[in-house]
């Protein structure tokens, strides 16, 4: 796995590389410096918004970890931490997601079911919203003329694609798939072997099931946080547009989000999706401006935001307060009841 990450990895770095070839590299940092450190500083407390929506939307989904402040400052360290993880390690989200869980566990009493249906939900929750977004932005994409019918056609199928597999995802957890295709082998020589894992899927589906059924005005208000996470992708977009001395429309903005976010979606199995995202930017970028190099600009800006934020969640890893003693643990534990 991680030979074949490493050759992904290699593989967007030639993506890049053939990209950027043939463009003017000074006209390249003439942008990047037009948009200077205030325009950066922007774009990274835009993202440590967007972020506290993904927090709060995470939030949501615990079963008995409070609805207050210092819990969604607990989440929102452990999720930066994770996240960072995620970008640097070559298992990609097995590297972050456990990190998470491991953290919850050991620093704050969450134990390990509860921990990861929240991790399961908070997936979930965002690629619903996610297929949302791109569904409109496909939408708005359709009558634009700038962007070619060739594009708008693999455009349709990325997300119908897409859009069929989180459908499917979603469908497992709801109706139990797990537990039914557990009791499929039920008689079989392995049943006895499996009898204790399925006993953990069956538990974790009923925190599922229960949220999906039970609990939905979280489920709606999860939904609406991570579509305004996608949302403020598209501020961020027309933001650094104003700043790179190009303006574009709100709309061509979601546009290009909806582009970029489309590639990245369905090329996760390269690390950050490094070159795959800047060829969507890029592409977007030339239909709607008619510059290549504001395409590659922005998404140097970004790529430097990622840096900034995956350093500062390592960061964290150290300097934060983890190391509560067991005793405020034990005093600010979650409640075994389930809340409203």
């Amino acid at each position: 796995m991680t030979l074949l990450k490493a050759l992904f990895l290699i593989f967007g770095l030639v993506l890049l590389g053939l990209l950027v070839r043939d463009m003017d590299a000074a006209e390249i940092l003439r942008h990047v410096q037009q948009v200077g450190s205030a325009g950066i500083g922007l774009v990274i407390a835009l993202y440590a918004v967007t972020f506290l929506a993904d927090v709060a939307g995470w939030q949501l989904t615990f079963k008995t970890i409070p609805l207050n402040l210092c819990w969604l400052q607990r989440l929102y360290i452990v999720r930066m931490t994770g996240e960072a993880l995620n970008n640097i390690t070559p298992l990609g989200a097995m590297g972050g997601e456990p990190v998470k869980a491991m953290l919850l566990k050991s620093h704050y009493g969450v134990n390990y079911r509860e921990s990861g249906a929240s991790l399961i939900l908070a997936k979930t929750v965002i690629l619903i919203s996610l297929v949302v977004f791109l569904g409109l932005g496909f939408l708005i994409l359709m009558p634009s003329e700038h962007i070619q019918s060739s594009y708008k056609a693999v455009a349709g199928i990325g997300l119908a694609g897409f859009g069929t597999t989180i459908t499917l995802f979603f469908l497992v957890q709801r109706f139990r798939l797990s537990s039914w295709l557990g009791r499929l082998v039920g008689g079989s020589a392995l049943s006895h072997r499996l009898e204790a894992a399925l006993r953990v899927i069956h538990e974790v589906e009923d925190r599922l099931v229960s949220f999906y059924t039970e609990r939905r005005a979280r489920f709606a208000g999860a939904l609406a946080l991570a579509f305004i996470n996608w949302l403020l992708g598209v501020v961020e977009i027309y933001a650094l547009m104003q700043f790179l001395g190009h303006p574009v429309s709100f709309i061509d903005a979601w546009i290009i989000e909806a582009m970029a976010q489309l590639v990245r979606a369905g090329t996760s199995f390269i690390p950050a999706s490094i070159g795959a995202q800047e060829g969507a930017i890029i592409l977007a970028c030339s239909a709607i401006t008619g510059d290549p190099t504001l395409g590659f600009a922005l998404s140097v800006i970004r790529r430097v935001r990622e840096i900034v934020w995956i350093g500062a969640g390592i960061g964290l890893w150290w300097l934060s307060s983890f190391g509560e003693t067991s005793t405020r643990i034990k005093r600010d534990s979650i409640p075994e009841a389930p809340l409203p």
